[in-house]
């Protein structure tokens, strides 16, 4: 007697009330996206043969970074101290602004139209202006130094927080929210008791996420003259030293490798 046969995974076609797109309409959506990759190469002249022509070019500005000048690191080491500081400020004090701008905006927390309506529009205001345009006015404003640097940290870092933090306390759990409300908490004792429980771990990774791109940012916002290594990596660049250049890459490297190790760390223990 014959074993009778074993069904395979159900495909899409098989499943009741799931048919599959018509085969016309993904070559449509491919032919469609090709056509406008290859009308922004052209409108902005981006073609292989540039990529190719320019090689060599590339593969003589590599020589010239190699070997770095290694006698060139105790003089860096300040700057790039300075710039992990001005990202630890920028970063700290934009999470602490970024806070009750979240919960401000935040729709299941029922907070007034009047109020969460003009918070959002501020909030997209500054996810607009990029933290080089920041860094340039605050250097028109204070002066070339850290201060103009750690405070368009501080604004870069509190429109990337708010914003992902808003969105996750939209996503957690309505439960604990709606048996707070039953037993009659106030506003204060729900955001205590059911929404910073929830939304906390992801504030902290979120928060860990934006220091490790400002330790980037840091290091190129002192090519506006915002403190940091940027400065010295401008000057750098401005004398053809690629070899100190070269180390002031690797070394920002290294730190940024670091932080994103222990970053990794400490957002496993929280998730």
């Amino acid at each position: 007697m014959k074993a009778a046969p074993q069904a395979g995974p159900l495909q899409p076609a098989s499943l009741p009330g799931i048919a599959p797109p018509p085969k016309y309409k993904r070559y449509a959506g491919w032919i469609v996206l090709i056509a406008i990759l290859i009308a922004c190469s052209i409108r902005t002249e981006v073609t292989p043969y540039q990529l190719i022509t320019g090689l060599p070019q590339m593969g003589g500005l590599l020589a010239e970074m190699f070997p770095p000048d290694w006698s060139y690191l105790p003089t860096i080491w300040a700057p790039m101290m300075e710039t992990v500081q001005i990202a630890v400020l920028g970063t700290s004090l934009g999470g602490l602004l970024a806070i009750p701008v979240a919960l401000l905006s935040a729709s299941n927390l029922r907070v007034s139209r009047f109020v969460s309506l003009p918070v959002r529009m501020v909030l997209n205001l500054v996810r607009t202006i990029p933290d080089l345009l920041f860094a340039a006015i605050f250097v028109a404003v204070f002066g070339i130094g850290p201060f103009a640097g750690m405070l368009a940290l501080v604004f870069f870092s509190f429109g990337i927080i708010a914003k992902l933090t808003f969105e996750a306390i939209e996503a957690i759990d309505p439960g604990p929210l709606e048996a707070m409300s039953a037993v009659g908490g106030n506003r204060l004792q729900i955001i205590r008791y059911s929404v910073i429980p929830q939304a906390l771990p992801y504030f902290m990774s979120y928060l860990l996420y934006t220091f490790e791109v400002n330790v980037r940012a840091a290091a190129v916002l002192g090519l506006v003259g915002a403190g940091g290594i940027g400065l010295l990596l401008d000057r750098s660049l401005g004398l053809f030293r690629y070899d100190r250049a070269c180390i002031i890459i690797l070394l920002t490297l290294v730190i940024v490798l670091i932080i994103d190790y222990g970053s990794a760390l400490i957002r496993r223990r929280l998730l």
